[in-house]
């Protein structure tokens, strides 16, 4: 059994390495369900052999290998014919690995993840299945999280990606990355999963837990289609926005794992380097005079790192780039995005006029009854304030979302009535 420190670097390895390693399996067996059945097993596998013969130098090769050779195993006992040879057999040559690294086309092999994203992002399938699909075949979420992350109940969320897999089969989808005329459309619905992906990461309160890695990931994963896309401005956007969040990371949390305001952060703990690298990115995608939501997204982020103190952030240039955004890509969530900086320059009333309107449909968002308490509480209306963040509480995605909000009532419980900032 392996301990602790081992479970966690082969926990680390195996997570590292799914994208790449299910990519491969599925250009090899062309079924989604083998290969995530494949994987699967050479992690068992891995879990077993790994802590005593030490990590592979190839630990993706080493994946790929036994997985492919363990779904090989079951589509030869279902024809029945003869099995491979035992698990410590395939388990123990090292020496294969450098052969299987020649046997792969090394084109195929670097690109396999940018082939799966875009098989998942087939447009044969509607855009809500694709980015689903995609969230766990290549990322490896749970249904749970995936569902949290649609708003919608874990059990439709799980249907939808079971249709999702069948209809790829059924429409015998290419595997190969699309051309010039397709690109575009495909490349949208992967930035979507992406940042999906990363705001998944982002609420957890732990930088070393399991869904903080997520953040990592994502990020990793822009890189690569930046590489892949030097010239698509929003990729640049979608990366330079990541960043810029990402940066706040070690400023976001407290020693007992709540939540600290934007305005309360300590900006000295805010990464440099990533927003400098965020800055150019904003930069470059500009000189292409495409705009787009990520861009757009990436500037609101951009003021809020330039304000060396809250009091210095430009909430009314902010406003104007919500309003822009709302253009781009009407959504509530925009809209209550939007009121936070509308509630700076105009006041909480407001601010709460603004997402009044919204309730049916965030109704089951955490940070709309989230904010419309905080609203509530600066116009002085406790006894509605307590009735919202008790909404809040129900629907809150982490144990961190919850105990913040818990403060707010308590708070409300002795009766101090201090004015609640941006949640």
């Amino acid at each position: 059994m392996a301990s602790p420190t081992e479970a966690d670097w082969i926990e680390a390895r195996l997570v590292a390495a799914r994208p790449r390693a299910i990519a491969a399996l599925l250009r090899y067996f062309r079924d989604l369900d083998l290969a995530e059945e494949a994987f699967q097993e050479a992690c068992l596998r891995a879990l077993n052999t790994w802590p005593r013969n030490g990590p592979p130098r190839d630990a993706e090769g080493w994946l790929i290998m036994v997985g492919r050779n363990a779904a090989l195993d079951q589509v030869r006992r279902r024809a029945k014919l003869t099995g491979l040879p035992d698990e410590a057999d395939i388990s123990d040559r090292e020496d294969v690995e450098p052969e299987l690294a020649e046997r792969l086309d090394a084109a195929d092999y670097r690109d396999d993840i940018l082939r799966l994203l875009f098989i998942c992002c087939h447009p044969e399938l509607p855009a809500t299945q694709q980015i689903a699909l995609a969230l766990r075949i290549v990322s490896g979420l749970s249904v749970r999280q995936i569902a949290r992350a649609f708003l919608v109940r874990e059990r439709a969320m799980e249907q939808r990606i079971t249709r999702a897999k069948a209809r790829i089969a059924r429409a015998e989808v290419p595997f190969e990355t699309p051309g010039p005329a397709e690109r575009a459309d495909r490349l949208a619905v992967v930035a979507a999963m992406i940042y999906l992906l990363f705001n998944e990461g982002y609420t957890d309160a732990n930088p070393a837990g399991d869904r903080a890695a997520f953040c990592t990931e994502a990020i990793r994963l822009a890189r690569l289609l930046l590489r892949m896309f030097p010239a698509e401005p929003e990729i640049m956007g979608l990366l330079a926005l990541m960043l810029l969040q990402h940066s706040r990371q070690a400023a976001r949390f407290d020693a007992d794992g709540l939540p600290i305001l934007l305005e309360d952060q300590d900006r000295s703990l805010w990464s440099q380097s990533d927003i400098n690298e965020a800055h150019s990115l904003i930069d470059k995608a500009m000189l292409h005079r495409r705009s787009g939501p990520y861009q757009v997204q990436a500037a609101i982020a951009a003021l809020h790192a330039r304000a060396r103190r809250p009091q210095d952030t430009d909430w009314e240039q902010i406003d104007r780039l919500y309003a822009t955004l709302e253009r781009h890509t009407p959504s509530p969530v925009v809209t209550l995005n939007r009121a936070v900086a509308v509630s700076k320059l105009h006041g909480a009333q407001a601010a709460l006029d603004m997402i009044e309107p919204l309730a049916d449909t965030l109704d089951g968002y955490f940070y709309f009854h989230g904010l419309r308490g905080a609203l509530l509480d600066q116009l002085g209306e406790p006894t509605k304030a307590h009735e919202a963040f008790d909404r809040a509480i129900a629907h809150a995605g982490t144990a961190a979302e919850a105990a913040h909000i818990r403060q707010h009532l308590d708070r409300l419980k002795h009766g101090n009535g201090e004015s609640t900032k941006k949640i």
